[in-house]
């Protein structure tokens, strides 16, 4: 009877202990679902030095590059100079073979003799026939014929000249002489070849006067030309030294236009020193033509600027997932990075027609255009897949792409404009962290921070994007893609959320 009893008192002490975990793991549950609130990723308001820069492609080419051709057709007798040669001005460095020339010299020597030789007969003729005259034992009209005999003679002299003038001249050209101090860049010909000039003249060098002083001619955009002004430093590098930046200055701003596919750019001609001779001709070189610099300024990434909370994590609310809110993890971390927007950044894949489109909003809003997307929609202009609007991108962008600065760094001049960032504060009624919404003026901008003017001050808490909890996840698209093409984010932009 004792046996039974215990056993009925284990039985039912099982059961309460059960009823008791099952409890527990309920409260815990429900606890940790509440948990998924949005925390904020933020970054601190700090000083330091910004660039705002125009960027443009170009080719280095000698400030003074000559092409050195021949007037006079024949064949290739002697080369003095091969490539990079260096030459000085006058400095014979090619020859064609002279003897057809040589022979026309010969000939218009012989036919200048014989003319002189039949003047000094109409001479004696026209002065016997004076003396007749005089006499009149001629007519008139035998003395007229006999002085017009002389003048003519006289004429034929002067055509034999000329005819041997040119055929020195001829004989001249056959040789050729460098026109100015530099170095052979191109040699066009070898020797035993023959050239034929025509209609113009065929090239056998191109010689650069000075390679320790070169320039670039870079390709601006209608868009960013009003930035850009002479006398501006520039930095730039080449393929050939990825790791090396060169230096130098806007010399000038050539106003012909070039219009392809509709896209309109300028020659911005930049003076180069080069006198290790690294750089060579022909090179492309990428160019930041800087517009405006500052130094210890405040600054915040651009990623606060594009930040909007959604209207659920004003109510404290865990936000609804969308396609359009959750991100891929943020690296070394159980969360996962969220945008804040309704729609994903741009990457530069979106149809040409949406990117397009999601530009213009952006410009609208106010928001700098990422290079990248700029360089995108200039390659789709170019080549045709999309048509540039009328009337660009909205007020005062002038048609460019990206509104602001087409290819550069967000590149408006210094003007200040207006934004809100959100920054974490305490919440007066709660007192828990909450945005809270702050109008600033902006600067400058290099493309990832921004001048802040006012509104802010060193040391504030900006907010750069949201991320949540691991359980929030479990409601992102297959794979987890981010919007971003990247994991390390940490919120929409997320450059400065870590």
């Amino acid at each position: 009877m004792a046996t039974k009893q215990s056993g009925g008192k284990l039985k039912w002490l099982i059961i309460f202990f059960a009823i008791v975990v099952v409890a527990a793991g309920g409260i815990w549950y429900f606890r940790s679902g509440n948990s998924d609130a949005p925390q904020y990723q933020t970054t601190t308001v700090a000083r330091g030095d910004l660039m705002q820069a125009v960027t443009a492609n170009g080719t280095l080419n000698p400030v003074l590059n000559v092409t050195v051709g021949c007037q006079v057709s024949g064949r290739i007798s002697k080369l003095n100079v091969d490539f990079n040669s260096p030459v000085t001005n006058g400095q014979l460095i090619a020859e064609i073979d002279p003897r057809t020339y040589q022979a026309q010299v010969d000939q218009a020597r012989a036919d200048l003799a014989n003319a002189q030789a039949n003047l000094e007969l109409q001479e004696s003729q026209a002065k016997r026939s004076a003396e007749l005259f005089t006499n009149k034992l001629i007519s008139g009209s035998d003395y007229d014929t006999a002085v017009a005999t002389r003048d003519e003679g006289q004429a034929m002299v002067l055509i034999k000249q000329a005819s041997l003038t040119n055929a020195l001249a001829n004989l001249g050209y056959c040789k050729v002489y460098s026109p100015v101090d530099g170095t052979v860049i191109s040699r066009n010909v070898d020797v035993g070849q023959t050239v034929a000039a025509s209609m113009s003249a065929p090239v056998l060098f191109q010689i650069a006067n000075d390679l320790a002083k070169m320039q670039i001619d870079a390709n601006v955009s209608e868009a960013d030309i009003g930035s850009v002004e002479e006398g501006q430093n520039v930095s730039f590098s080449v393929d050939a030294f990825p790791d090396r930046k060169f230096a130098g200055k806007v010399k000038q701003i050539r106003n012909s236009p070039t219009t392809v596919q509709n896209v309109v750019t300028y020659d911005v001609v930049i003076e180069v020193s080069n006198p290790d001779l690294k750089l060579r001709p022909g090179m492309t070189a990428n160019a930041s033509l800087i517009t405006a610099e500052r130094s210890g300024v405040l600054k915040i990434p651009n990623a606060a600027l594009r930040f909007r909370p959604p209207d659920s994590a004003n109510k404290g609310t865990k936000p609804a997932a969308t396609n359009a809110t959750l991100a891929a993890k943020a690296g070394g971390t159980n969360g996962t990075a969220v945008a804040a927007n309704a729609a994903p950044p741009l990457t530069g894949n979106e149809p040409p027609e949406e990117l397009q489109r999601r530009v213009g909003e952006m410009r609208a809003r106010g928001e700098d255009i990422p290079p990248e997307i700029r360089t995108k929609l200039r390659e789709l202009y170019q080549s045709g897949a999309l048509q540039r609007p009328a009337g660009g991108f909205g007020p005062g962008s002038g048609g460019g792409v990206g509104g602001r600065g087409g290819g550069g760094f967000g590149s408006r001049g210094s003007q200040s404009s207006s934004h809100t960032v959100y920054v974490l504060a305490a919440d007066k009624n709660s007192g828990n962290p909450s945005p809270q919404a702050v109008s600033v003026k902006t600067g400058i901008s290099d493309g990832t921070s921004t001048e802040i003017i006012d509104g802010l001050k060193e040391g504030d808490n900006v907010i750069t994007g949201l991320k949540f909890s691991q359980s929030t996840a479990a409601l992102a698209p297959a794979g987890g893609a981010s919007p971003f093409g990247g994991g390390g984010g940490g919120g929409f932009g997320g450059r400065g959320g870590r």
